[in-house]
């Protein structure tokens, strides 16, 4: 086993409640904080477990909100205190990575940090570790560095990376500047990006010096820059920190790091990306959690949950229990049930995507007690 990265961080941002995964997936129990897997554990503990032989148990960073706080802590009992970054509200990606990267380049001005979220599924651990490793050196040289997926199918529900010229760095086996990003495709456009062989799937990880992106951060989003430099600099001393917090958090600017970072990091040819060579998965909705657990077997039934009771004639899809209730399902094909004791969700897998639409409504009614 090799060694961790000496100066390596990884940071784990912890947050959103998984909208599509309703009502599996809520508030106070979002889906980082399922096992959705069938590994015993919650896909943050995978996360950990995944990063750990890169970085060292001390040296990986969770951001998360308040309300988890000691959920997190519970399912990371390693964590230490410093390296739990606790967000008042949410404010989007690119504040809450750009926090964590103020207080690490605080502590360490010649950190590299990497990002990745809590709340996906990867297999090919080994395979992963190559592609960090590569594309932390890539980030040695100055490059916001991500790594991208080699796409298996045309996939509508992913955004896509434009690799353009390859670039040569020591230490890194592969490796390419990033000529543009892609929002999610229609099937025919997806189809022409799998074709062309230059395209890669938007996973959401993030490596760079934290200087480097911080300096990103500040031409590009100034503002919001000012006040992650702020919290940073009272962050680590426990009397200052929660009035700066209450003070800068709620005002800062809400926007993902794709666009307050990386896109106009590509456009300047200081983005690059590492392809990686592993299964991956976001969970993005019962649709995708459905071709997890039955690794492609269309014409079968998922059943998640430890105590589901569920009788079965010529039905596919998913069923989803957290009750004790028997549940029979007859002769019904690509159907989605989410049984939970205070909400029940009937769907298909065709309509997967719908189900944020209904928390929406929920919001909008006033429904607070089923979100």
């Amino acid at each position: 086993m090799r060694a961790p990265i000496k100066d390596f961080y990884a940071v784990i941002p912890a947050g959103g409640i998984g909208s599509r995964l309703w009502p599996l997936s809520r508030a106070d129990a979002p889906k980082f904080l399922h096992d959705l897997t069938g590994s015993g554990q919650s896909l943050l503990r995978d996360t950990w477990d995944r990063l750990a032989p890169l970085t060292g148990p001390d040296r990986i960073a969770v951001v998360t909100g308040r309300a988890h706080r000691a959920a997190v802590e519970q399912q990371l009992p390693g964590i230490a205190d410093k390296n739990v970054i606790l967000e008042s509200e949410p404010r989007e990606s690119a504040a809450a990575i750009g926090l964590a990267a103020a207080i690490l380049h605080r502590r360490d001005p010649d950190v590299i940090i990497g990002s990745f979220s809590a709340d996906h599924v990867i297999r090919g651990t080994r395979v992963f570790e190559f592609a960090v490793r590569d594309a932390v050196e890539v980030a040695r040289q100055g490059y916001i560095v991500t790594i991208g997926i080699t796409p298996t199918e045309p996939a509508v529900g992913f955004g896509y990376i434009k690799q353009g010229g390859e670039l040569v760095v020591e230490g890194a086996r592969e490796a390419a500047l990033v000529e543009r990003f892609v929002e999610k495709p229609d099937l025919a456009t997806a189809k022409s990006y799998i074709a062309d062989r230059t395209y890669l799937w938007n996973a959401g990880m993030f490596i760079a010096r934290a200087d480097v992106l911080l300096a990103e951060l500040a031409l590009h989003q100034p503002a919001l820059h000012a006040g992650l430099i702020e919290l940073a600099e009272a962050w680590d001393d426990r009397d200052r920190r929660g009035p700066v917090v209450d003070r800068i958090w709620p005002g800062l600017p809400k926007i993902a790091i794709d666009y307050a970072i990386a896109e106009p990091a590509a456009e300047r040819g200081r983005l690059a990306v590492v392809p990686g060579h592993f299964d991956w998965d976001d969970v993005g909705d019962f649709a995708s959690l459905t071709k997890l657990i039955l690794n492609g077997r269309k014409n079968d039934l998922a059943v998640l949950g430890p105590s589901a009771r569920v009788l079965s004639d010529a039905a596919t899809g998913i069923l989803v229990s957290q009750t004790s209730r028997v549940i029979s399902l007859v002769g019904v094909k690509d159907i989605v049930v989410v049984d939970t004791p205070d909400a029940l969700l009937v769907t298909t897998i065709e309509h997967a995507q719908r189900v944020k639409g209904v928390v929406e409504s929920l919001k909008l009614t006033g429904r607070g007690d089923v979100l």
